[in-house]
């Protein structure tokens, strides 16, 4: 597996709202805070400003553009940033499932969305790094992301039997071909763990920790896979990611123990060896300054399903992510 599909696997991404929006003539509509949501939007038709609070200046959304709010905040849309706002409450039943909701007439736009949930951390540190908006003109051709675009609308509108698991997973689709459309544009000189996982070098070494978590990686085995010096891998790394590339290492190890403490019926030592630990003792040390409490004790605090995400969240920010 490929680390973005390694962490978003441990952070669980949950859809739990798709709609389509369809606004004619002049408007304008806020909405409240996202209780820690990611946001991700596309423009099927028609144009719009976007602004989020606290971002700074509006964004002109056109149609192929997508969008992506990593962190929950209040947003609004509209066709000219002059007029007032209407609540978005207002124009939306609390009660909604999906569909397409109707505003002004509606025929001049078309936007489809959906809010995301991380599984126990719902702010999701995987996003917080990212700036308040991610976006993502649709000009360069992004075939991947117009389909399922395209399809969830079929899907919002025709209300069809099965619709619901048809739509979840279409927006995950967009999610993931968001995040990758976003890291490609850091190979433009982004720094930061996505941005990390496009560079060819870092991406590189990266992926052999998360296919091999168990080998005995070395610095400069990692800088091999790399193919860079021993000095400058070590510096780049650091400096893309926010950690050494050891330190990385054993904390995506924990994470992924912390993971199967938490869902899984396998024992410590177990757990230890398939993650390149000798003895037990070792692991539980290492386990222990990484995640702040033993295996066992973490293992019983983290009973109930999802709770150990929390810890998955709050690691994969002090590693950069």
């Amino acid at each position: 597996m490929d680390p973005l599909s390694d962490v978003l696997s441990l952070l669980k991404p949950r859809n739990y709202l798709s709609a389509g929006l369809e606004a004619g003539g002049n408007w304008s509509i806020q909405f409240p805070d996202q209780q820690a949501a990611i946001k991700c939007g596309a423009v099927v038709s028609g144009r719009c400003w976007l602004s989020v609070d606290g971002a700074g200046e509006a964004v002109r959304l056109e149609a192929g553009d997508c969008f992506l709010l990593p962190r929950g905040r209040p947003f609004r849309l509209a066709s000219d940033m002059s007029l007032p706002a209407v609540d978005a409450r207002t124009i939306f039943s609390p009660a909604r499932t999906g569909g397409v909701t109707c505003h002004n007439g509606g025929g001049d736009f078309l936007l489809v969305s959906s809010r995301f949930a991380l599984a126990g951390d719902q702010a999701g540190m995987l996003l917080r790094m990212l700036p308040p908006i991610v976006h993502i003109r649709g000009d360069a051709g992004h075939s991947a992301l117009r389909w399922p675009v395209e399809r969830m609308m079929q899907e919002l509108r025709e209300q069809r039997p099965g619709g619901f698991l048809v739509v979840e997973h279409l927006a995950h689709m967009i999610l993931i071909e968001a995040l990758r459309l976003h890291m490609a544009d850091g190979l433009r000189g982004g720094v930061g763990w996505l941005f990390a996982l496009a560079d060819r070098q870092i991406g590189a070494a990266i992926g052999a920790m998360h296919e091999e978590p168990a080998h005995g990686w070395t610095l400069q085995a990692l800088a091999g896979r790399a193919r860079m010096s021993r000095s400058t891998f070590a510096l780049k790394f650091k400096e893309m990611v926010g950690a050494s590339p050891m330190d990385y290492l054993t904390r995506w190890r924990m994470l992924r123990a912390g993971d199967r403490l938490a869902n899984s019926s396998d024992s410590i030592s177990a757990i230890a060896l398939s993650l390149g630990y000798e003895s037990e003792s070792a692991f539980s040390t290492a386990f222990k300054r990484v995640m702040g409490r033993s295996p066992r004790q973490y293992g019983r605090d983290h009973a109930s399903p999802g709770l150990a995400n929390d810890e998955t969240a709050r690691m994969l920010e002090s590693a950069g992510a």
